[in-house]
């Protein structure tokens, strides 16, 4: 690995990783649906002038527009349901347990691809992955959340399954278009549904939010979310999609860390051992012997929101590591 590539790889797992530690921070004082509404509005405002500054991203823009169910699917499955029931959860849950519950979506993608028959058979390993991911959910479930959070682990369910969905979405319907005018089609998308949403709602703050709420809307927007994928694209440019993948085992790790050193979050035995067994489980289902694929082959590479879309060897399989 260049040199260039690890400081990709260590900021895009940054990037990646404070994102629960910042939603934390900002769910103090702001509903969910405005949180969603700022981090994916002042994004766009970042992306889309990069989208319209490019002549190649421009001429993507009518594809868009004709394949625009694949777009909303996308942003729903991806952004819409998913930003807002993780910021719900975080009102009940820690961030490190949030984080560590996301981390296994490439087990639940493995699941979504067998029961639709999309997947090959997973082997030994495979389904000692599965295994092992459950394990390590049910033990984090069980022995280290309070039964009064339970609904909010519900709410961490629909964000795993959406974050699981997306991709599939992504490789199926927009697998050929390139991956910054998806990404900010999608959050522009997303803009659209919450603005309303909100003003209706009246989820507007009622007084100027505080400065640490402030700074963390503007580490969401500007470092994870518009930052994060243009540290994406270089990374797999460096690496490949499949190499690429494995910031997967890094995100967790910086939310624990950063969730125990700046939230005085307890990491209990228990949480370590979930931590342990779902990202055992989802190496041993998202691990391979194929080559990485060169950066000449994936010029046209989509990238989900929270999500990299699978490789074109390995799409059907749901591996792909997320972002909160």
């Amino acid at each position: 690995m260049s040199r260039r590539a690890v400081i990709l790889f260590l900021a895009l797992g940054f990037a990646w990783g404070v994102p629960y530690l910042f939603i934390k921070v900002a769910m103090a004082e702001l509903t969910p649906a405005f949180l969603v509404l700022a981090r994916t509005g002042l994004a766009s405002l970042l992306l889309v002038p990069l989208v319209l500054l490019s002549a190649r991203h421009r001429a993507v823009l009518p594809e868009l527009v004709r394949r625009w169910p694949a777009v909303l699917g996308y942003a729903v499955f991806e952004i819409v349901f998913p930003w807002f029931f993780l910021n719900r959860a975080e009102q009940t849950l820690s961030s490190s347990t949030a984080a560590i519950l996301i981390s296994a979506v490439p087990v639940v993608g493995v699941l979504i691809a067998l029961l639709t028959r999309q997947a090959e058979r997973l082997g030994l390993r495979g389904a000692a992955g599965l295994a092992l991911g459950t394990v390590g959910v049910a033990a984090l479930v069980g022995l280290d959340v309070n039964v009064s959070d339970l609904g909010a682990v519900a709410e961490m369910g629909i964000v795993v399954v959406g974050y699981a969905i997306g991709p599939v979405i992504l490789a199926r319907c927009l697998g050929d278009l390139p991956g910054l005018p998806v990404v900010t089609a999608g959050l522009v998308v997303t803009t659209l549904i919450y603005l309303p949403l909100v003003l209706l709602s009246g989820g507007f703050p009622s007084s100027r939010p505080s400065g640490d709420v402030l700074v963390a809307v503007a580490v969401l927007t500007v470092v994870c979310t518009a930052s994060s994928f243009l540290l994406l694209f270089a990374l797999i440019g460096e690496l490949g999609p499949v190499r690429a993948t494995t910031i997967v085992y890094l995100n967790p790790v910086v939310a624990v860390v950063a969730g125990a050193a700046f939230l005085n979050e307890k990491v209990t035995a228990w949480t370590l051992l979930g931590f342990v067994l779902v990202l055992a489980g989802s190496y041993l289902v998202n691990g391979s012997g194929r080559e990485p694929v060169s950066s000449e082959q994936i010029s046209a590479e989509p990238v989900s929101a929270e999500a990299i879309a699978e490789p074109l060897a390995d799409r059907s399989n749901g591996r792909s590591p997320v972002a909160g």
